[in-house]
């Protein structure tokens, strides 16, 4: 099994477990059906340190990267800084979804089965 931070500083890591104190409304409502196991048996994490980033959410087990983005995302600075981060995660042989504030609130259910297809369970 791959090593779990991929080489995260030690600051990345304090930054990370400042960050769980401080979820999102939208990362709130997502760790409410991710943790304990709650979708699927599956294993997920929350601000968890990778490299130099900060994932939203990762499961190990499949190598999977949770992003849930606000409405900066949608600024053309943004976008691009997030296309870089994908694909330094990609590089590093994780897979990395992304999802909406908007999709998490209305639309929760199927975000829940898009997470569950990634990881390869039905």
């Amino acid at each position: 099994m791959h090593e779990m931070y991929f080489g995260a500083s030690t600051e990345i890591k304090q930054r990370a477990k400042e960050l769980r104190e401080m979820l999102t409304p939208a990362e709130k409502v997502l760790w409410e059906a991710l943790q304990n196991r709650k979708l699927n048996g599956l294993k997920f994490r929350r601000q968890h340190p990778i490299s130099k980033f900060i994932a939203d959410f990762y499961c190990h087990e499949y190598q999977l990267v949770v992003e849930v983005d606000g409405e900066v995302h949608l600024e053309l600075e943004q976008v691009e800084r997030d296309e870089g981060r994908t694909f330094e995660l990609e590089e590093l042989g994780l897979k990395v979804i992304r999802f909406t504030n908007k999709e998490v609130f209305c639309d929760l259910e199927n975000v829940l089965k898009k997470i569950v297809s990634a990881c390869g369970n039905k």
